[in-house]
């Protein structure tokens, strides 16, 4: 996105700040040294899925808010920071401590694919031809799901969480509409031709409604389902009366769906 970077040829002390870029690395074997704890998993920052991939625990970074003077105390050799806000200037004074891997062009914040992460993150750490295993291991793994489901093919998908007392849907680009049409599921045009700048749009209590497609699939943020089971509204719509909505409950499902990560393990 802000031009061409040169990597070390074997970095050994590389800082994973973008969302689920620590994932990728571990996936190919590396273990940050830092990492930023995008979904606030404490211990090293990473999933469950993933946690036991470190032999020695990283420094916990910030995410959204960063020290330049603690990732420069790391004498960092390369900095991963693929799926971000998109920020020049962050960029701009991360790679004066290092090369910094910022997210791919034409990308809106926090819009980098699993596939484009791990591309950029295995040629970073000279290891190209792994990273292409792996993604042809998940393709494979959605187009057998596909192949066993085809009923799924060409109906309509709604992603939506419930936030502080509001809703919202993600477009395309995002990696749980990412997920879903990977396997045969086509995000609504309802939703989809509202998107804009980002991963996400925000619905008013009026547009509930806009949730409902063949399969609608909600979750909380920062707590439990409790509202979502209980509100009148968003269970009259369509598709809860026709018994397609899934509300997912189980905090580590719902963290695995929108880390979007690819590593060795599963839950």
């Amino acid at each position: 996105m802000f031009g061409p970077v040169t990597t070390p040829a074997n970095p050994q002390r590389v800082v994973a700040l973008g969302w689920s870029d620590a994932e990728a690395a571990l996936a190919l074997g590396v273990q940050p040294v830092a990492v930023s704890d995008w979904m606030g998993f404490g211990g090293t920052g990473v999933g469950p899925w993933a946690a036991d991939l470190f032999t020695t625990p990283p420094t916990i970074l910030g995410t959204l808010e960063l020290s330049y003077e603690q990732i420069s105390s790391l004498e960092p050799d390369l900095i991963l920071n693929t799926r971000s806000d998109n920020s020049a200037q962050k960029h701009d004074e991360l790679s004066k401590i290092a090369p910094t891997v910022s997210a791919p062009p034409g990308v809106v914040a926090y819009g980098t694919t699993w596939q484009q992460q791990m591309e950029m993150v295995s040629a970073a750490l000279g290891k190209p031809d792994e990273g292409a295993k792996l993604i042809a291991e998940v393709d494979k793994a959605f187009a057998d799901a596909a192949a066993a489901n085809p009923e799924f093919a060409g109906k309509t998908v709604v992603v939506g969480a419930y936030f502080g007392d509001r809703y919202g849907a993600y477009v395309r680009g995002d990696s749980r509409v990412d997920f879903t049409e990977s396997l045969g599921f086509v995000n609504t045009p309802e939703i989809q031709a509202q998107a804009g700048e980002s991963f996400s749009i925000e619905l008013a209590r009026e547009q509930i409604e806009q949730l409902s497609a063949d399969l609608t699939v909600i979750f909380p943020i920062g707590g439990d389902a409790t509202a979502l089971h209980q509100d009148p509204v968003l269970n009259q719509i369509p598709s809860a009366l026709a018994g397609h909505m899934l509300i997912m409950e189980d905090a580590t499902l719902i963290e695995a769906f929108s880390s979007g990560s690819r590593a060795p393990r599963r839950v």
